[in-house]
């Protein structure tokens, strides 16, 4: 079973990405395979709304998305991370969100997948909870199975995120819960 992490910073090697990596650790030291996306490294442009993927089975915009789309589907759990910009994600990441339409108009395809979200802000209360919300919003519209941390939402760090021992412990958690419940599907 396969794992994707994404993180929804532009910045490369930061809070988020630190965040998307340990829990990925986590999985493989399960024996899950995981892989992840990084908007760092991809450019993902917004939804234009033009409809072509009502008719057609694929979005008209051909940039980084495109690697997504299979990556999406290959999934059988997602983790996605964002950090707080202005009290909610990031618009890249909002922009892959707006983007995976395609897979709900055609069958949803990301319907059943585990989901779980993470989110760093630059305090303890620094808009994570709303931005975990918008997260699971998106999982939610697509027919997935949201798990949290065990006890709360998921993933919820300040800056910087490998330094807040609080908020990395919700990371582990979550990347745990993940496996747990792709353990109860294996069964």
């Amino acid at each position: 079973m396969k794992i994707l992490g994404i993180s929804g910073s532009p910045k490369s090697g930061g809070n988020t990405e630190n965040m998307i990596e340990e829990a990925l650790k986590i999985a493989q030291g399960r024996g899950f395979e995981t892989d992840h996306v990084y908007i760092s490294k991809n450019e993902i442009k917004p939804c234009t709304a033009c409809g072509s993927c009502y008719e057609k089975d694929e979005c008209v915009i051909k940039d980084g998305m495109t690697d997504v789309y299979d990556k999406l589907v290959e999934a059988d759990a997602i983790i996605a991370a964002s950090p707080v910009y202005f009290g909610s994600p990031t618009a890249q990441i909002k922009a892959l969100f707006d983007r995976s339409v395609v897979h709900r108009r055609h069958n949803f395809r990301l319907a059943n997948k585990i989901g779980a979200a993470m989110a760093v802000g630059g305090s303890r209360n620094g808009g994570q909870e709303k931005t975990v919300q918008v997260i699971q919003d998106w999982m939610h519209i697509h027919g997935m199975i949201i798990v949290g941390d065990g006890g709360h939402f998921g993933g919820i760090t300040r800056k910087a995120s490998t330094d807040d021992e609080e908020g990395m412990k919700t990371v582990i958690d979550t990347a745990n819960k993940v496996c747990d419940v792709l353990d109860l599907m294996k069964k």
